[in-house]
């Protein structure tokens, strides 16, 4: 229904100039004749081409006025007619502001009083429609006063609507600011509080790591403490890297890794205490960014849990190229007795929602005394 009514306005504002042009014309040519109106003793080419000069003048009313104002002059004058007078004084109340607006009733006094003059040389029925006071009065206000009354009607309604549309956008955008600084500092707030507090901690691990590898003498202690150095140190800049995301002001992406960085990924879960092997199935080929960085972080995800649950557990990671995707397996076996890291559970939320936002599915479950975690990520759509 929405699409008819505008392929409708579209229509009748492409032929409206026209349409109106032909209505004018007509109007002028019977109010010669005699048909509405007086009938003129003029020769009827001479009806014939004021006629038309009318309608072509109201035809081009949307670019360029003053000849249809003439035009309305003209006609009244010479063949008393009103059609062009009706359709000037209209454009005029919608189109005209100020001192044109006030030159243009001027004009229209002048060309009444000199119809006046005209009706009561000519005489007859010219000097009774054109020169009576009654006459006078009526056609003024039927030919200059109702046009010109719904003309400023149009306008000022045209004004309002638009004065509301731009108060509406106005709105819109202070709201859209409103919201976007809400927003940044939200993000600054969140930044502050993980400098605060994380990166606080993370420093002091770095700090006393640092000491334990100068003071140490056991070597396997050194090694250990050099690790949990590097590892802090590593996770500082992780950090930093998130922290000035959060206080940009407009949107931006933190620097991400992909299966090109797996193996640096393993060979630290290793150094960390993992046992941890990879394997490939298939033919390796290019997958596009997404599906790289998503599985990237299946594995990451993973093995943080291994870390923090089976820390003791052998664990397999296993990639699987398939025609239309790739699937990811990271299987931890048994662990025994020990200790075990707190953990709330939004690490899966949030890969699961990843993996579905390629069309993928993400399953996490325990399998025999062990944790199995598969993802299955398409290729098609993902760039």
């Amino acid at each position: 229904m929405a699409s008819s009514a505008v392929v409708l306005r579209r229509v009748v504002e492409r032929y409206a100039p026209l349409l109106l042009a032909a209505v004018v014309t007509a109007a002028v040519w019977a109010s010669a004749t005699g048909a509405v109106g007086v009938r003129s003793p003029l020769p009827g080419v001479v009806a014939l081409l004021l006629a038309a000069a009318s309608g072509w003048a109201a035809g081009l009313v949307r670019t360029r006025r003053w000849p249809l104002f003439l035009a309305a002059a003209v006609s009244w004058l010479v063949l008393a007619a009103a059609a062009p007078g009706v359709v000037a004084s209209y454009q005029a109340g919608l189109r005209l502001r100020g001192r044109r607006l006030t030159g243009y009733l001027v004009g229209v006094a002048l060309v009444l009083t000199s119809g006046v003059l005209v009706g009561l040389a000519v005489g007859g029925a010219r000097r009774v429609t054109t020169a009576t006071v009654g006459n006078v009065l009526l056609l003024t206000a039927c030919v200059v006063g109702l046009p010109l009354v719904v003309g400023l009607w149009v306008r000022a309604r045209r004004d309002t609507l638009a004065a509301l549309r731009d108060r509406a956008e106005r709105l819109e955008r202070e709201q859209e600011a409103r919201a976007d600084q809400v927003r940044a500092e939200e993000r600054t707030r969140i930044a502050r509080e993980m400098h605060d507090v994380v990166a606080h901690r993370v420093s002091l691990m770095v700090v006393h790591a640092g000491a334990l590898e100068v003071t140490a003498a056991d070597p396997e202690i050194v090694e250990a403490a050099a690790l949990i150095r590097e590892t802090g140190r590593l996770a500082l800049i992780d950090l930093r890297e998130v922290l000035g995301v959060l206080r940009q002001a407009g949107p931006a992406a933190v620097p991400e890794r992909t299966l090109d960085a797996l193996d640096e990924l393993i060979g630290e879960s290793r150094a960390a205490g993992l046992r941890v092997c990879r394997r490939d199935e298939g033919v390796a080929t290019t997958l596009p960014a997404t599906v790289g960085r998503t599985a990237y972080r299946v594995v990451r995800e993973a093995l943080t849990n291994v870390r923090k649950h089976a820390a003791d557990a052998e664990t397999t990671v296993s990639l699987r190229y398939l025609p239309g995707g790739l699937e990811v397996v990271v299987h931890n076996g048994p662990s025994g007795p020990g200790p075990t890291l707190p953990g709330a559970g939004h690490g899966l939320l949030g890969l699961r929602e990843r993996v579905e936002l390629l069309g993928g599915r993400l399953e996490a479950a325990p399998v025999g005394d062990g944790f199995l975690v598969r993802a299955l990520i398409p290729v098609a759509g993902a760039a």
